[in-house]
């Protein structure tokens, strides 16, 4: 397949080497060959199986107009964007799009969305919270991935109140803490990302996932289906 890499950061750029390793064609376009959108045209986007962006926030949202305006296949790993996540949706699904977003790509934090959701369960009179550390260069706070464990948490109790405390510093890409506690005791459920490698492996298998396909899902519903 040959993908188109929006993005020349960090997670990016890794992106791009996990998909040449796993034996894609790449193109990857940074934000000063693509200001407003203006690279992504019909025609250039018609080369393209599948495109994937980690942009920033300013910069994914035209990105996605242009993309799933044409009808593209895209994987949208930027984050800080979900207030406009309805208008995305509707406009993924008026022009036959095929549109995969998610908070956090890594395989291991949708293993922990589904332990947290059981916690939450199994100790509904417990006080819970979440920390999150990102490195300093993170613009959204919390984090995507904090929000996403919430909701988890509060969609199997929705007498829970999560309050979430971010920090950034550093160079740590991601470590995301869950704590349940009561008078007698604390039950904590952690997930700390070692690098980016997690997330871009989990990108590109999404972008291999959704080639030929129509619709819109947020990668924590079909990760379980990836090869």
């Amino acid at each position: 397949m040959l993908f188109l890499v929006l993005g020349r950061g960090k997670t990016g750029s890794l992106v791009a080497d996990v998909a040449h390793e796993r034996g894609h064609g790449v193109r990857v376009v940074g934000e000063e060959e693509n200001r407003n959108a203006a690279a992504l045209t019909a025609p250039f986007l018609a080369q393209f199986d599948a495109v994937i962006d980690f942009t920033t926030p300013e910069a994914v949202l035209l990105n996605m107009r242009a993309c799933l305006a044409n009808g593209a296949h895209m994987v949208v790993g930027t984050t800080g964007w979900y207030q406009n996540l309805e208008d995305m949706r509707s406009l993924a699904a008026r022009r036959g799009a095929g549109f995969l977003y998610g908070t956090n790509f890594s395989v291991g934090v949708q293993a922990l969305l589904r332990v947290a959701a059981e916690l939450a369960k199994a100790a509904p009179h417990y006080q819970f919270s979440i920390s999150e550390t990102h490195h300093a260069d993170k613009k959204d706070a919390p984090s995507g991935t904090a929000l996403s464990i919430q909701r988890a948490l509060l969609s199997a109790n929705p007498a829970l109140q999560v309050e979430i405390t971010s920090k950034r510093e550093g160079e740590h890409p991601g470590l995301h803490v869950i704590e349940a506690r009561s008078a007698n005791d604390v039950i904590e459920l952690k997930h700390e990302a070692f690098s980016r490698r997690g997330f871009a492996e989990g990108a590109v298998r999404a972008a291999e996932w959704i080639h030929g396909k129509t619709g819109v899902w947020e990668f924590s519903s079909i990760a379980n289906q990836l090869s």
